[in-house]
């Protein structure tokens, strides 16, 4: 098995040679900040979409409630981008946050946070290995970032059932 660096050199080594792209033009930072601001704005439309009388809205019991769902996303990318070092200091996230303006400000923040600490990257420093505690382990930077984005869409799949259940329509799925 390659070791997560060989994995990741690899894969970047694939991404400058894709078909119908210059290879000047591929940049893995440019590719993951890209990604990392779409996920942004996805997930604050989603957010943005439940009323604020719901967000203490849970599906059954044990799970969140709305307004947790979002302080999760922002706790999950605080949490794990501190695994990369970074320079830029993290925004504070106040526990317990129950309203709509708090959650998505405390999620807000927490994107710009990690979109500054992709910008302190470079694409050969995205591809340190760094230990990412109990659920990456040994991993590079790049798959810390993915792994996060990940996290956010399965977050916003959660809140899309939230939503519905709620009588809402998630922003991807509204037509005219």
């Amino acid at each position: 098995m390659r070791s997560p660096r060989v994995r990741a050199t690899l894969l970047l080594m694939l991404f400058t040679v894709m078909p119908g792209r210059p290879a000047a033009a591929a940049s893995l930072k440019d590719e993951l900040l890209r990604d990392w601001l779409d996920m942004k704005q996805t997930i604050v439309k989603i957010a943005e979409e439940m009323p604020e009388d719901k967000y203490g809205f849970k599906a059954t019991p044990p799970e969140r409630t709305y307004a947790e769902q979002v302080t999760h996303i922002a706790q999950g990318n605080l949490v794990n981008l501190a695994y990369l070092h970074p320079k830029t200091p993290p925004p504070t996230l106040t526990r317990g946050i129950t309203s709509k303006t708090e959650a998505i400000k405390a999620m807000v923040a927490s994107f710009d946070y990690g979109a500054a600490v992709i910008n302190e990257q470079t694409d050969a420093t995205l591809l340190d290995v760094v230990d990412a505690g109990r659920f990456l382990g040994q991993s590079t930077k790049a798959r810390v970032i993915w792994f996060l984005l990940g996290h956010s869409w399965d977050i916003y799949g959660q809140m899309a059932v939230y939503l519905r259940l709620s009588g809402g329509v998630p922003p991807a799925s509204q037509r005219p």
